[in-house]
């Protein structure tokens, strides 16, 4: 499976870069659920789940995704 870069806005993971699956048209999924966001300061940041929704590429071709809420841990299985 081909993965995209992106790159994540607001929430706990703000400016942090991953690599994601890519759809077969070479985008990122419309919603992604991070946990566990490395070098988050937020105690919170290690026991919830955190909705990303995909917005567009960069002049660079990175993907931004933008937060939207943050759930406790296990509500969004």
């Amino acid at each position: 499976m081909a993965g995209v870069v992106v790159r994540f806005v607001g929430g706990p993971a703000d400016d942090q870069v991953r690599d994601v699956p890519a759809g077969p048209d070479g985008a990122p999924p419309q919603r992604w659920v991070l946990r566990h966001p490395g070098g988050s300061a937020q105690p919170v940041g290690a026991a919830a789940d955190h909705l990303y929704a995909r917005d567009r590429p960069d002049d660079t071709g990175t993907w931004t995704m933008r937060f939207i809420r943050t759930y406790p841990l296990g509500m969004t299985q």
